[in-house]
């Protein structure tokens, strides 16, 4: 446990925390069952949870982006090869068509 001081002096940031734990602990016969609260400090002190959790978001944007690239690449090769690229106008006039009757 720390002494409850931080590095100006004041209050840890993880003091209430462990005031939470050490109060529940007093307390109860069973320490499993201060369990929660010794989680929610050593949280405040590592950050485990948060790492991890912004990990899992890293890595979802640089799937996302990957795919993106992926089908840009696609629609590039396509127009590469001289093939006749769809604007969609045909579709569209007959869906406009199809909702005028």
């Amino acid at each position: 446990m720390a002494s409850g001081f931080g590095y100006t002096g004041g209050r840890s940031r993880c003091f209430n925390y462990w005031q939470e734990f050490s109060r529940c602990y007093a307390q109860t016969d069973n320490p499993g069952a201060c369990r929660p609260q010794s989680e929610d400090y050593l949280e405040c002190l590592h950050g485990t949870k948060e790492v991890a959790r912004a990990q899992q978001i890293k890595a979802e944007l640089l799937r996302q982006a990957q795919a993106a690239a992926k089908e840009g690449q696609k629609a590039a090769d396509i127009a590469a090869d001289g093939g006749i690229v769809g604007l969609g106008l045909i579709n569209r006039s007959t869906e406009e068509a199809e909702t005028k009757k």
